[in-house]
């Protein structure tokens, strides 16, 4: 199977997962996102007299044309992404399924991507930021990114070595502790960010939180599931294309 089939079928897949990732945002996570607008106005310096606030976006374009259309953007680009890694993981990783072996990289994705920058920096809804330090905040989540992903390749190349020795169970262990304890150092090291308001609800902020999870569980679900089962399905019919004679 060329790597160009495996990119445009990811591709399309991405799309789809876009899609069920903005079905889902919308329906668990808008409302918390109006309820802490609400919060943000309700404690907003009252305006001068004759000035107004002017929205270039309207928030009803933004939670459904805007949230859509970023939704499908980031699963196409996400999509290529991921049919590249499973292209690059596809026989390298044991004796198992194109199938498997798609589930695999989606949760390794999931984890490294978006489980492991929320442990320490989880996503906060409006009102509960301070714009002074949005530059500051941004290179930390990425760097906490980085440490993810670097954690999950990393126990899957140290997984891989001991594996010869140990057996797999027990190399898979080894390697998931290390990750584990490398992240863990990083979230006990790195410096905190609470700017969350005096009197704002915990149980919102929690809700519009593991909604954002949430909303990316769905998306790296749906790639694993959805790309997976079309890649073996299409293994299967080359498999009988070619077991059919030929006839002269």
């Amino acid at each position: 199977m060329s790597a160009r089939t495996l990119l445009v079928r990811g591709m399309i897949v991405g799309a789809v997962a876009g899609v069920a990732a903005f079905l889902f945002a919308y329906l668990f996570g808008e409302g918390p996102i109006n309820d802490a607008i609400a919060f943000e106005e309700a404690h907003a310096a009252p305006l001068a007299p004759g000035e107004h606030e002017h929205e270039l976006v309207s928030r009803t374009v933004q939670s459904t044309i805007g949230l859509a259309t970023a939704s499908v953007v980031y699963g196409v680009a996400l999509g290529g992404l991921f049919a590249i890694a499973v292209a690059v993981t596809l026989g390298r990783i044991g004796r198992i399924s194109a199938r498997a072996t798609a589930g695999l990289v989606a949760l390794a994705g999931f984890v490294g991507v978006a489980l492991v920058p929320f442990l320490k920096y989880p996503a906060n809804p409006p009102a509960t930021g301070n714009p002074d330090s949005l530059q500051q905040r941004t290179g930390l989540y990425f760097l906490m990114l980085v440490i993810g992903v670097a954690a999950v390749i990393g126990a899957i190349v140290v997984s891989r070595q001991l594996q010869p020795r140990f057996g797999t169970w027990n190399a898979t262990i080894a390697g998931t502790v290390g990750a584990a304890v490398v992240v863990g150092i990083a979230v006990a090291l790195l410096p905190a960010v609470n700017e969350v308001p005096d009197g704002f609800a915990p149980v919102l902020l929690w809700q519009f939180r593991l909604a954002s999870l949430g909303t990316q569980a769905v998306m790296w679900s749906t790639l694993g599931l959805l790309f997976g089962y079309l890649t073996e399905r299409s293994e299967r019919t080359a498999a009988v294309v070619r077991a059919q004679p030929v006839t002269a």
